[in-house]
């Protein structure tokens, strides 16, 4: 089947209070696609303040505390699953528990042939 990213965006980091109201919500969005069987990984990521950015140009290694580029919206983490289709993709992006007030970003992943498969 075919892998998908649901990447989660959001604005702003919320405060400890609507953490705490929201978390539920999170689990058991997680606990749903556990048990369906769709879910490969996930994880939420630390605000954008702790990002750090390396570029490489003419040699040269620079490195860079925060995101790469100012948005509206932030990374905040992503899921990664195994599913049907893209419609079911998006049926699962729908039901992420910030849907309302974020966005989620649904991509298909690329399999690469495994060099050391054999032939046939």
């Amino acid at each position: 089947m075919p892998q998908y990213m649901l990447l989660i965006y959001s604005s702003g980091s919320p405060t400890p209070e609507q953490m705490q109201a929201e978390m539920p919500k999170w689990f058991a969005y997680t606990q749903e696609l556990q048990e369906s069987g769709a879910m490969v990984a996930g994880d939420a990521l630390q605000p954008v303040e702790a990002a750090t950015t390396v570029r490489v140009r003419d040699g040269e290694t620079v490195v860079t505390d925060g995101p790469f580029a100012e948005t509206k919206e932030a990374l905040g983490g992503y899921y990664l699953i195994d599913v049907l289709d893209l419609d079911a993709a998006l049926a699962w992006a729908a039901k992420v528990p910030n849907v309302g007030y974020g966005s989620i970003e649904v991509r298909p992943t690329v399999t690469f042939p495994d060099p050391d498969a054999p032939e046939g």
